[in-house]
C-alpha cells in the first residue's frame, strides 16, 4: 500500500467474530519524536519496534537529508547516528513529508534556530493543512517562513541565525505545537517556555529527558508549564517503541461491535495522554481487560483482552478531547453500533487534521444510515443498537487513513458492505491493517 500512488478503493463485509492476537505497529508519535531526537543527539541511538509506515519513513529520510546517519537493520529496528543540538545540515533538496502533520510540523521546529534553510511539501492532504500554529512560534524565535497563501505548504523556513528563548502559550491543545517549541528551544541559548492550557500526549517531554535534556513540568492555574534549558548536550539513546494505542484502536472496536469476537492486543502503550479512548469505550460498557500493566522504554503498557459487548451512548468530556483526539472518527463507528445518543464536544480540532474529520465522519454515516448532528466543535451520533447499522454506502475519505480504516470497521458490523473510495492513505499509518484484520477474520478486501 501506498499513501502516494493511485487511489485503492476497499470494502468491508459482515464478519463472523474476530478471534486471535492483533500485534499493531509500534506508536507513530514516539516513532517520529526517536528518529528527530536520535538525529539531534550525539552518538548512536537503536531504536526497536519502529513503526515503518510511510509517515515515519518520510521523516527517517528527512532526518538524512539534514546530515544524520539514518540505517534499518531489520524489521523496526533501526539506528541514527546523529548530528547533535545545532549540528543539522542545509539539506540539498526539498523535504517532502508525505500525509505527516506531525512529521512538518516538529521537523520545522528542531531546523528553526539552525542558521540553514530548508524547503518543505506535502501531498495534497498535507498542503491543505494550516503551518501557521508553527510558523508563528518560530518566528519568535527569530525564524522567517515562506508559503502559500493562509500558512500553507510548500513553505520555506530561513532558521534563525540568533536564536533568542521564548516563552509561548499554545493556542489550542495541540502536541505537535507544543513539541516544535521545545525542539525550536533546544538550540536557543538560556529557557523555553512552553504554556498548554490543556495537557496534550507528553511523549515529547518524556523523551527529551530520556536523551540528557533538562526539562521540567509543573502543574499551575494557568496550566501545564514547561520549561527546557537550552544547549543541552543529547545522547544517544536505546528506544524501544511500544504499540500504537490509535492504530490498537481499529481492532479493539471492530472486536466490540461484531459478535462473538474476543481478541487479545499485547503491549499497547497506556500512557495517560493518549487513552482517552479506552476509558471511554469502558464508559460505555466495552469489556476489555487491562493485562500485565508495565513499563518499556519509559511509557507504561499493557496487554489488551477486547471482547464483543453490548454498547451504550454517552456524554464524552470535553477535556478529554486531547487525549483521544485521533481516535474520534472510530469512536462515531462505536457509537453508531451503540445503543443511544453519543455526544463528542470539544472536538474542533478533527477539522484541520488531515482531513475536516467531523465532515468526513459525518457524511459518511448519514450515507450508512446513522443519523448525526453537528456544530463547529461538536459531533452527536444517534446509536442504532447492535447489529442495526444499515450501511451500503461508499465513503469519501479524502486521503485520510483514519477515516478509510473507521469505515471499513464500520462495514464489518453493518448490514450491508460499506467501501471506501481510496485505502491507500492507510499506509502512512498502518501498513500492516489489512493483513491484521483479514487474520483475525474481518471481511476486508481491496475492490
Amino acid at each position: 500500500m501506498s499513501g502516494h500512488g493511485d487511489p485503492v478503493p476497499m470494502i468491508a463485509r459482515k464478519s463472523a467474530a474476530l478471534k486471535g492476537v492483533a500485534e499493531v505497529p509500534g506508536d507513530k508519535s514516539i516513532s517520529h519524536r526517536a528518529l528527530i531526537l536520535g538525529a539531534l543527539s550525539v552518538g548512536k541511538t537503536e531504536i526497536t519496534g519502529l513503526l515503518e509506515g510511510q509517515d515515519v519513513l518520510d521523516t527517517a529520510k528527512a532526518m538524512r537529508a539534514f546530515g544524520a546517519t539514518v540505517t534499518q537493520h531489520g524489521p523496526g529496528a533501526w539506528t541514527v547516528e546523529g548530528v547533535g543540538v545545532g549540528g543539522f545540515a542545509e539539506p540539498e533538496q526539498v523535504i517532502d513529508c508525505g500525509n505527516s502533520g506531525t512529521g512538518v510540523r516538529l521537523i520545522m521546529g528542531c531546523m528553526a534556530t539552525s542558521p540553514i534553510t530548508a524547503t518543505f511539501t506535502g501531498d495534497a492532504s498535507l498542503r491543505k493543512r494550516p503551518m501557521g500554529r508553527v510558523t508563528d512560534p518560530i518566528a519568535l524565535f527569530g525564524a522567517q517562513s515562506y508559503g502559500r497563501r493562509g500558512g500553507r505548504l510548500p513553505m520555506t523556513i530561513v532558521g534563525a541565525p540568533d536564536p533568542v528563548p521564548v516563552t509561548y502559550t499554545v493556542p489550542m491543545p495541540s502536541a505537535q505545537v507544543k513539541s516544535a517549541v521545545l525542539l525550536a528551544g533546544l538550540n536557543a541559548p538560556g529557557q523555553t517556555v512552553v504554556i498548554e492550557k490543556e495537557a496534550t500526549r507528553d511523549h515529547t517531554e518524556r523523551m527529551l529527558r530520556g536523551f540528557g535534556a533538562e526539562i521540567s513540568v509543573e502543574e499551575t492555574p494557568e496550566g501545564r508549564v514547561i520549561t527546557l534549558q537550552g544547549q543541552p548536550e543529547l545522547t544517544g539513546q536505546t528506544v524501544a517503541v511500544p504499540r500504537d494505542p490509535s492504530s490498537a484502536a481499529f481492532p479493539v472496536c471492530a472486536a466490540l461491535i461484531v459478535p462473538g469476537s474476543e481478541i487479545f492486543v499485547p503491549g499497547v502503550s497506556q500512557n495517560p495522554t493518549r487513552n482517552g479512548l479506552f476509558t471511554t469505550l469502558v464508559e460505555m460498557g466495552a469489556d476489555i481487560a487491562f493485562e500485565n500493566p508495565r513499563e518499556e522504554g519509559g511509557e507504561p503498557v499493557a496487554d489488551l483482552r477486547v471482547r464483543y459487548s453490548a454498547l451504550k451512548g454517552i456524554e464524552v468530556p470535553p477535556e478529554r478531547a486531547a487525549s483521544m483526539i485521533d481516535e474520534y472518527p472510530v469512536l462515531s463507528v462505536v457509537a453508531a453500533c451503540a445503543t443511544g445518543t453519543t455526544v463528542m464536544r470539544g472536538v474542533k480540532e478533527l477539522r484541520v487534521k488531515e482531513s475536516d474529520r467531523i465532515d468526513a465522519m459525518a457524511r459518511g454515516l448519514e450515507a450508512c444510515g446513522v443519523s448525526i448532528e453537528e456544530d463547529q466543535d461538536t459531533l452527536i451520533v444517534h446509536g442504532l443498537g447492535a447489529g442495526n447499522v444499515p450501511g451500503g454506502a461508499t465513503c469519501a475519505t479524502h486521503i485520510d487513513h483514519r477515516i478509510a480504516m473507521s469505515f471499513l470497521v464500520l462495514g464489518l458490523a453493518a448490514q450491508q458492505p460499506i467501501s471506501v473510495d481510496d485505502g491507500s492513505p492507510i499506509a502512512t499509518s498502518f501498513p500492516v491493517f489489512e493483513d491484521l484484520m483479514r487474520g483475525l477474520g474481518a471481511q476486508i478486501k481491496r475492490a
